[in-house]
This record gives structure tokens, sequence and C-alpha cells, in this order.
């Protein structure tokens, strides 16, 4: 079985994608390769994003803000554009969807809830899309 990659990418890589990212692999498994990456990535994912996915029973402090490269861009076959503006590359033959979402910086984890729950809700459509069901 092939296994598509996503790279979600967003500003900071602290908040949205690293969200998204963690639903990914939690409703994915191995069944997709997960990036994500932030054209200005922060010092640490942002502790309402990382509080909010953990009331789910999602951790994502394993993760770091990450920079993106034209590698890992290159590398998807799925890139999720969460607000990363003219800094997102894009390469011809490559999926892309730009996910119009609140960002959680700054806000504490009564606002990041329903950004997480958004997330969930366009990652299962998106898995949906990607893969057979099982």
């Amino acid at each position: 079985m092939i296994v598509p990659t996503v790279l979600f990418v967003c500003v900071h890589n602290a908040g949205r994608s690293q969200m998204a990212a963690g639903w990914l692999r939690h409703l994915a498994g191995d069944r997709v390769e997960v990036r994500s990456a932030g054209s200005a990535p922060a010092d640490t994912i942002n502790p309402a994003a990382v509080e909010a996915m953990h009331e789910v029973g999602i951790d994502i402090t394993d993760q770091s803000p990450t920079r993106l490269t034209l590698d890992s861009a290159r590398e998807s076959d799925v890139i999720i554009l969460m607000g990363c503006g003219d800094a997102c590359p894009v390469f011809p033959g490559k999926r892309y969807e730009d996910w119009k979402l609140d960002d959680p910086a700054g806000k504490g984890v009564e606002a990041v809830r329903p950004i997480r729950d958004e997330i969930r809700s366009r990652v299962e459509t998106l898995l949906a899309d990607l893969l057979p069901p099982r």
C-alpha cells in the first residue's frame, strides 16, 4: 500500500498545524505519513493547544516547531495551508487545501477548543478522501 504524505503548514508551527498533525497521527496511525512546519517557527508549541489536545487524549508534547523547507513540501503529496500566506511554496502536481482557521496564538484553552474541534472535522474529511475505508 502506498502511504500518502500530508504536510500541515502555518506561520509558527505551534498551534493549528501541530493540532492537525496530532489529529491525523491519532486517526490514521501508520496509514499516513504526517509532517508539520512553519514559515517562521515559534520556540515552543502553544500551551493552550497542548492542553486542548490533551483533553481529547492526544499528546503533542513530543513535537516541536519546525521550519518549512522546500524539500519537505516537495516530498509531500498533500499540503494543507493554515494561514502561512506568501511564505508557502507551490509545486505543480501537489494537492493543496487552504484551511481558514482562527489562530490560537495568545488565546486560552476555552478559545482553542472550537479550533481543535474544527480541525478534527477537517482531518476526518481529508482522511476519508485519502484512504479507502477499512
